[in-house]
């Protein structure tokens, strides 16, 4: 993965990553709150060597010392000077438990010995450090005094006393919190990797490049309005999901250059990922421009156009295909534009036959003699094989991918079922997209509400771009551009 795509993770799984750091810190904080407060004490012992005070005397004294530290810092912690410490203070402990609260130790190259006693109390850690100061003093002149009795040659003598420290050294409240900060952004990252590593739903235009290398002629976002009333005539006109269309509308005009067919099929990998209101919208916003539209419910198995558009289902495409009525008399105006729409009719038994038959390409033919686009609703392309075998008689597929509905291994099934029946494919409209976040669409639109006092005017808005340019021109089609079916004008 690349760097973008860490950052795009990140940016996805915040949420998570700073509930998982403030958890830990919490815990942090938690543990600190319930741990014993103790002090430390210090005190530090010169280690030396009786000698005359010759230079060579005290060069052999120093590096006689130095070779002795080390053993006396190991001395510290034995029973022979904790048990004398515990009975000078008269401490109800064992000598390995006083162990415990002592450490010792010796920086390089020096004589220096440094004692620390931990404890609960301030002056108990004073007293234990000095204590075993003392002791370790006394247990060192034992040793070292010669069997033949005379003095020690090594003398230890405090040069740091031990004090009652005035401030707890542990719990370390800012460390604790610092640590359980960095453990929770440390454990937040990987769980975000491993829940990025794990999902496999396309959310965005980066996840569908993953997938499929087919153009992206736009996207459109989630609108909770849109969900009681998803067609466009319902929209604010120059809002952002209409703009969405528009922009989609002048893509094809592009996609489709140099195709023989007008015929335009609009699926998708499952159900519920919009298809059928993406080609209601599609057809209405080509309508809007000034072309002549009819749009087909070719779903057979679950047909919705009627429902969303309010019209008569009992006869339809499906009457057309059986002979029993022509197709211009089937053919329902909608709305105030050149658009007209071909339900299902009755559902029959065996639509991939129907919709594979030589009736329905006669029907296409038909249709793109006298519309400038036909669009077409197909069924998914997973559940059935409608949509591939219809794919091969239109000019071009438009497949619809719903952000977070369909993973990527039903995606790549989709594309490899219209690659197998080499269908052309124009390109992916990602539909449902998050309005804010990094798999929000890349196109951001200057709507009418939001415009400033020159668009209010009816002045084109400084320094930005239409994202419809040449949307209202309708694509021309030599013999039939902008014709009306002959019972239109009838």
């Amino acid at each position: 993965m690349e760097l973008r795509d860490y950052v795009r993770i990140l940016r996805r799984n915040w949420i998570l990553v700073v509930a998982v750091a403030l958890l830990s810190v919490l815990l942090a904080a938690l543990i600190t709150l319930v741990s014993a407060t103790k002090y430390t004490s210090t005190t530090k012992l010169f280690v030396a060597t009786h000698s005359s005070g010759s230079i060579q005397e005290l060069q052999q004294g120093n590096t006689f010392t130095q070779a002795r530290v080390k053993s006396y810092v190991e001395t510290v912690r034995t029973p022979a000077v904790l048990q004398p410490a515990i009975d000078a203070l008269g401490l109800s402990t064992t000598p390995a438990e006083l162990a415990t609260q002592i450490d010792a130790n010796a920086d390089l190259n020096t004589v220096i010995i440094t004692i620390s006693a931990t404890s609960e109390s301030p002056t108990e850690s004073a007293a234990i450090a000095q204590a075993v100061a003392d002791s370790l003093i006394d247990t060192v002149e034992d040793l070292e005094s010669p069997s033949t009795g005379g003095i020690s040659p090594v003398k230890l003598s405090v040069v740091a006393p031990a004090i009652a420290p005035p401030s707890p050294s542990s719990p370390n409240t800012l460390l604790n919190l610092t640590i359980g900060l960095f453990a929770g952004l440390i454990v937040g990252l990987g769980s975000a990797l491993i829940r990025a590593s794990l999902d496999t739903k396309i959310r965005g235009e980066d996840d569908l490049r993953t997938v499929a290398e087919i153009p992206l002629l736009g996207g459109i976002a989630y609108d909770s309005a849109a969900a009681a009333d998803p067609l466009l005539t319902s929209a604010e006109p120059r809002g952002t999901r209409a703009e969405s269309f528009r922009q989609i509308r002048t893509n094809l005009q592009f996609a489709t250059v140099g195709n023989e067919s007008g015929t335009l099929l609009v699926t998708s990998s499952i159900p519920a990922e919009g298809k059928t209101t993406t080609a209601i919208n599609l057809a209405i916003a080509m309508a809007q421009s000034g072309q002549s539209v009819v749009l087909i419910d070719a779903d057979l198995r679950r047909p919705r156009v009627d429902q969303y558009l309010g019209l008569e289902r009992s006869a339809g495409l499906t009457t057309a295909l059986a002979g029993q009525a022509e197709v211009d008399s089937l053919l329902q105006p909608w709305g105030a534009d050149q658009l007209f729409v071909l339900t299902t009719g009755q559902l029959p038994p065996n639509p991939s036959e129907l919709l594979g038959s030589l009736a329905m390409k006669r029907l296409l033919e038909h249709l793109e003699g006298a519309f400038d686009v036909v669009v077409i609703d197909a069924p998914p392309l997973l559940p059935v094989t409608d949509a591939a075998v219809l794919s091969q008689q239109v000019g071009g597929v438009i497949v619809v991918v719903g952000s977070q509905v369909v993973n990527s291994k039903d995606l790549s099934k989709a594309m490899s079922s219209l690659a197998m029946v080499e269908a052309n494919i124009l390109g992916a409209v990602m539909n449902k997209l998050p309005t804010r976040g990094p798999d929000s669409y890349a196109y951001s639109y200057y709507s009418y509400a939001d415009a400033g006092p020159d668009v209010q005017r009816g002045k084109a808005p400084r320094n930005r771009k239409s994202s419809s340019v040449g949307a209202g021109q309708s694509r021309s089609r030599q013999g039939h551009t902008n014709r009306e079916p002959e019972r239109r004008r009838s």
